[in-house]
């Protein structure tokens, strides 16, 4: 499991604080040091820190904005808050080098399926997210959730994944101006010469190649970039500012009890329905997200057990419970966290940086907010790729499991 003690040079005296945190961490035993957990962590923030521009920006399109004017700083808060408090419960209590943040898709399903779609009050989408974390809880505490995930057949959680990258690919073309609607074929091709769509296919093919060469951060890199020449090219205007204290998320903070009323007040089977695609969709992302992770890391051995995984599903539950009282959609683990493992990390001291960096992170929302809709879009477009390549694991040679994938990803 990582690097044997004798790779990392002289131990720190156990008395001095780099000696606790060692201590604490269990560095020897996992083969690593405090510089290469400190890069490991920071490398991790980087490749995820996307996030903290995109979900605010996916959930704005939800009644937040007509309910109570502009959101998005709160809507930053309620993302930084719950990712450093989910990424801080894996990395204190499951002792685990893994990031977590609201999910990408599952985000995605939340502001235009449930709410825009079905027509639901975001209060009460806010509420089915909290019965989800706690639902989650009880399945992690009862040990269910292991048994649920065994039972469904594998085609279906891979067509799940591949079906949301798509869709979400969807929402980044149609954010760009890239597609837009037409009754003859219900979507055709906007406008390319637009500054927008011309931006936002420059800013892919900018983040294109940085991912395609593997840089940390590629999707926050590229993002930044398409911004950037956007502000310079006077396509969008340039942020009111770079710093400022951040604002709490008073019109979000606890409107999922606000929604809860309305939620049991509903009709059983819409309840049961939101609830369950909640439930079902970060089940199998966390399961096929630490099942990566942990084999990248070295955590999981020859007959395939997960030695604390309990603690990295608790982990996961607590942040959708906390991040739906602040006021986000669910929260998950990111297989980003693989670029932080890369680096060397193996303890829980990667996720702890991590966490401190989203906190830190949050002083910079005036940046964020004048990020426009379409630097977003290759980010989306791109993440639509990595949900993707779980679609190479079906056996689309067996009829069975071809058709019910195929189905899964097209009507999603």
């Amino acid at each position: 499991m990582g690097h044997s003690s004798g790779h990392l040079g002289p131990q720190p005296d156990p008395s001095g604080l780099e000696g606790k945190i060692a201590a604490f961490f269990n560095f020897s035993a996992l083969g690593t040091n405090l510089r290469r957990e400190l890069l490991a962590g920071v490398t991790t923030f980087v490749t995820m820190a996307y996030i903290l521009i995109v979900n605010p920006g996916i959930l704005s399109n939800a009644v937040f904005l007509a309910e109570s004017g502009d959101l998005f700083g709160e809507l930053v808060m309620a993302t930084g808050l719950s990712a450093a408090l989910a990424t801080l419960v894996m990395g204190l209590y499951g002792h685990l080098p893994f990031a977590l943040a609201p999910g990408m898709g599952i985000n995605a399903y939340f502001a235009f399926t449930v709410v825009l779609g079905l027509g639901v009050d975001w209060r009460v989408a806010l509420a089915a997210v909290l019965v989800e974390g706690l639902l989650f809880i009880l399945l992690t505490v009862t040990n269910v959730r292991n048994q649920i995930v065994r039972a469904i057949p594998e085609p279906g959680k891979h067509a799940t994944t591949a079906g949301i990258g798509l869709f979400i690919a969807y929402i980044a073309l149609k954010s760009a101006g890239i597609i837009v609607a037409s009754e003859a074929t219900f979507t055709t091709l906007g406008n390319l010469r637009s500054p927008q769509a011309a931006m936002a296919l420059l800013g892919l093919a900018i983040t294109a190649a940085l991912f395609a060469r593997r840089v940390a951060g590629a999707l926050l890199w590229g993002m930044l970039a398409t911004a950037l020449l956007a502000w310079l090219f006077g396509i969008a205007p340039w942020p009111s500012g770079l710093v400022a204290l951040p604002q709490a998320p008073v019109s979000l903070f606890g409107q999922a009890f606000v929604g809860l009323g309305d939620l049991l007040r509903m009709n059983v089977w819409q309840m049961v329905s939101i609830v369950f695609v909640f439930l079902f969709v970060d089940l199998f992302d966390t399961i096929g997200t630490l099942t990566g992770l942990g084999s990248k890391a070295g955590y999981i051995d020859s007959e395939g057990h997960f030695p604390g995984v309990e603690k990295a599903f608790m982990a996961d539950a607590v942040g959708t419970t906390a991040g739906a009282i602040l006021g986000t959609s669910t929260v998950t683990t990111y297989i980003e966290a693989a670029a932080g493992i890369a680096e060397g990390g193996r303890s829980g001291l990667t996720a702890v940086v991590t966490a401190v960096l989203f906190l830190l992170a949050l002083l910079f929302i005036p940046l964020f907010s004048g990020i426009p809709a379409f630097a977003t879009a290759p980010a989306l477009l791109l993440v639509g790729v990595m949900m993707m390549s779980g679609a190479r694991l079906i056996n689309w040679e067996d009829p069975a499991a071809a058709i019910a994938a195929f189905m899964t990803i097209i009507l999603m």
